[in-house]
């Protein structure tokens, strides 16, 4: 397979996780940020390989091996990630560019070397579960901060924005992965939350909760 059609499979294996079964050909072309014409024979390419299934004028869905083969991919790149993080000092924030480049190695002995050698790790740097070599996804138990009740508490446990802007601004306010939250006060104009955090109160906007996940405590 060629970069490129691994990266439409990863897009359309996301895309399809969002609450449609059938992935429009706009959505994938605005993923990509490509022309639909391009996106129309990717997605015939594709469809020859018995990797997705296509039905005009609706859209497409990815046939078993290609849920298969995108997964694979998604593992690279998590692995990757948490390699750089943790094996070379990269921060959270650089890490996605790189694994975007590593992720297309086909060597599946040295993902299979890298898997071990950070003693199998099930999430990644954002949060994010990583895939089993047989293709196993186990998600969080995981809710957005903006749905918590007042006076809910929660762990920082992933993100939904993982853009270098984003996780500069967690940086800058020490809101990581692992850190408890409470919630202390909701706005109803705005949906701007006020939290406590570390033992400090922070006011975070409705934006900012809507792209952090947290583990309920029960």
């Amino acid at each position: 397979m060629t970069q490129s059609e691994e990266n439409y499979l990863k897009a359309i294996y996301h895309l399809s996780h969002k609450g449609n079964a059938l992935v429009a050909t706009n959505a994938i072309a605005e993923q990509m940020a490509t022309k639909p014409s391009s996106v129309t024979d990717m997605v015939k390419r594709l469809s020859e390989k018995k990797l997705i299934l296509y039905t005009p004028y609706q859209g497409v869905t990815l046939t078993v091996q290609g849920s298969k083969t995108a997964l694979s991919i998604i593992r690279k790149h998590r692995l990757w990630e948490v390699f750089l993080v943790e094996r070379l000092g990269f921060s959270w924030d650089e890490v996605h560019e790189v694994a975007e480049q590593l992720e297309h190695i086909k060597s599946e002995k040295l993902i299979d070397g890298i898997d071990q050698l950070l003693e199998f790790p099930k999430y990644d740097p954002h949060g994010d579960p990583i895939p089993t070599k047989n293709g196993e996804l186990i998600d969080h138990n995981k809710k957005l901060l903006s749905n918590l009740t007042l006076g809910a508490i929660g762990t920082c446990i992933g993100v939904r924005d993982s853009s270098s802007k984003f996780l500069n601004y967690l940086d800058k306010h020490e809101i990581a992965l692992g850190k408890e939250i409470q919630v202390l006060d909701k706005e109803e104009f705005d949906g701007s939350i006020t939290i406590l955090l570390g033992g400090s109160k922070i006011n975070i906007s409705n934006q900012i909760a809507s792209n952090l996940y947290v583990k309920v405590k029960l």
